[in-house]
């Protein structure tokens, strides 16, 4: 019988693809040697090459250096998000730190260097904890200009224009409130101008630009309640609509006359692409979720991150020859000789007559099966069909145990409105849509309501919480993995810089104090009564230590089964390799445990 460690990737990856200027070789993090490091592989295929061996640190974004001999990088340490900016060879020599002053929040531009390599674009709150500026280092003599933003919005740089002179950037007030600004670098005096301003507060992101410094694209809700492509042309301020498909735009990427997304329908990618505005036929893919696009300069190789319910995440190539080819083999012994299994995409009826999309995992064995209620983080993001948390899903499949994964109120992917009925909701709507979830379970054959756990990491661990504490269940066992426990310390103690973000998204801690106590888990933390298991990074600067720390002592205070694991080299998720397979293994374990029971 295999066991968990059956079912874990060979290797994960961050999200993260960079192809160099000759199409030849792509870069990207993986944890394959224990950490997160930068590695590439040629676009032909062949055997990866590790160019990194950082300890106690973890790469996350990067680029080609200009002349294709290096990659810049980001890493932060023991998953403290405090990120510096490195330089390394191709041959894996020269590892040089290339960001200067205190630890900080260092972000790279989406395109990070500019004006035929001569600049470094990059955010980084070092001037003011609570404000994240834009820097342009000119590389010629070490130079840095500072462009600061308006009161309560953070910068994050997007990429400078072909011709040198515009600087493109995002200024974020929310996760649904963003604007787009444009910087004049040939005028030192002219600050930021909000291009975006007429058509008021929405989602405004910038993508890349049109070969002739005119004109950029951008996704936006502007017109409707999904994100749909724009082009912002500079000589008239206008903006043209691109896309009208009724889902959210996902990743964009330009080359030349060529443009290229993906959708998210229904939870799944679609991959489309125009050349001068005429539709393309693109080579089939795996039926999950794109993660990364990267092009080639000729257009001519789309390269890809892509991951699906019954495949780990791999690295992938199109191109006009081969069609859709995998370059790595993630695929851990389970999947090559057990046949995975597929979600279900269902709906179930909440308050209001709303309509909640889920995933249902069932087993291939005969039920009754006992069932795991997954609640996906964010909470602004989405439970999709992808290989989830490292295998952990389709170990507890082939041990005979569903899972349903709902996305409920504040969920991406379903309209603008429904994502924002989490706003300063947090325990309301959101556990109105899981008491559902668990009243639909009820209905389903197959299914054993009487054994159901609830599980969640950081706002899925709040949500896990808040089951447990305040729907009138009786659940068989709990999981929070970095979950917050009470809003008003969570709230104080947020990132300097999400300071707009957690007012506008959770609550003010000092005006909102009240309020956030009556949906804080530790306030009905008397009624828990079901087991926990509680894992935590030690520097985690998202939820903090103290959040595990206060339900664990309420609960052990009690008398009730807590099991607590802290995890001192890990911030907010796993970084390290070791850690994450031990962590989801005895989440598995503590699980099959408590819902095997008869």
């Amino acid at each position: 019988m295999p066991d968990y460690l059956d079912f874990v990737p060979i290797e994960r990856f961050r999200g993260q693809v960079a192809l160099s200027s000759d199409a030849e070789t792509v870069a990207y993090c993986s944890n394959a040697g224990g950490t997160f490091d930068v590695w590439t592989i040629p676009t032909v295929g062949g055997a990866p090459h590790r160019l990194t061996r950082l300890e106690r640190q973890a790469a996350c974004q990067l680029a080609w250096w200009p002349d294709d001999k290096g990659l810049v990088f980001t890493a932060d340490r023991n998953g403290d998000e405090q990120y510096r900016i490195y330089r390394i060879g191709t041959d894996g020599e020269e590892l040089t730190e290339i960001s200067a002053g205190p630890d900080c929040q260092r972000v790279l531009a989406d395109t990070p260097f500019g004006a035929e390599g001569r600049y470094l674009l990059y955010a980084a709150n070092d001037r003011d904890r609570t404000v994240q500026d834009i820097l342009v280092r000119d590389l010629s003599d070490d130079t840095e200009r500072r462009i600061i933003p308006p009161d309560g919005v953070n910068f994050t740089p997007a990429s400078m224009s072909p011709d040198g002179r515009w600087l493109l950037a995002a200024g974020l007030r929310s996760n649904t409130d963003i604007a787009i600004y444009l910087i004049d670098l040939t005028d030192p005096v002219l600050g930021a101008v909000c291009v975006t301003a007429e058509h008021g507060s929405g989602y405004f992101a910038p993508g890349p630009w049109t070969p002739d410094s005119t004109a950029f694209y951008l996704s936006t809700d502007v017109w409707g309640e999904f994100t749909a492509i724009g082009r912002y042309t500079l000589t008239d301020a206008s903006m043209q609509r691109i896309s009208s498909d009724d889902w959210d735009v996902e990743h964009i990427e330009a080359v030349g006359d060529m443009l290229v997304w993906s959708l998210n329908q229904g939870g799944r990618s679609v991959l489309r692409a125009t050349r001068n505005g005429t539709e393309l036929t693109l080579a089939d893919l795996p039926q999950g979720v794109i993660d990364a696009i990267a092009l080639s300069p000729d257009g001519e190789q789309i390269v890809l991150e892509i991951d699906t319910p019954t495949r780990p995440s791999e690295l992938g190539v199109i191109d006009p020859a081969g069609g859709f080819r995998y370059l790595t083999d993630t695929r851990p012994p389970a999947v090559q000789v057990i046949d995975p299994v597929e979600p279900d995409l269902i709906t179930y009826s909440s308050s209001g007559g709303r309509r909640i999309h889920a995933l249902l995992y069932q087993p291939r064995t005969p039920g009754p099966h006992p069932v795991l209620l997954s609640v996906h983080g964010g909470p602004e993001a989405q439970e999709r069909p992808e290989y989830a948390y490292a295998g952990l899903y389709q170990y507890l499949l082939h041990e005979g145990v569903a899972v349903l994964a709902p996305n409920i109120a504040g969920s991406t992917g379903y309209g603008l409105t429904h994502q924002k009925l989490i706003y300063r909701d947090w325990g309301g709507i959101d556990l109105v849509d899981l008491d559902h979830a668990v009243r639909h379970l009820t209905t389903l054959p197959g299914i054993d309501a009487d054994r159901i756990a609830v599980m969640g990491g950081s706002y899925g661990g709040f949500a896990a919480l808040s089951c447990l504490s305040r729907l009138p269940y009786r659940w068989a066992a709990g999981v929070s993995f970095c979950g917050p426990s009470n809003l008003v310390t969570l709230a104080r103690a947020c990132p300097p810089t999400w300071r707009p973000t957690v007012d506008a998204v959770l609550g003010n801690p000092d005006t909102d104090a009240e309020h956030l106590t009556r949906r804080s888990p530790i306030t009905y933390a008397d009624a828990i009564t079901a087991p926990l298991l509680v894992l935590q990074g030690a520097h985690d600067p998202r939820v903090p230590q103290d959040e595990s720390d206060q339900i664990v002592t309420r609960l052990r205070a009690r008398g009730i089964d807590v099991r607590y694991d802290i995890y001192p080299d890990e911030g907010h998720g796993f970084s390290n390799r070791a850690n994450e397979i031990k962590a989801y293994g005895d989440i598995a374990q503590f699980l099959l445990t408590h819902l095997m029971r008869k």
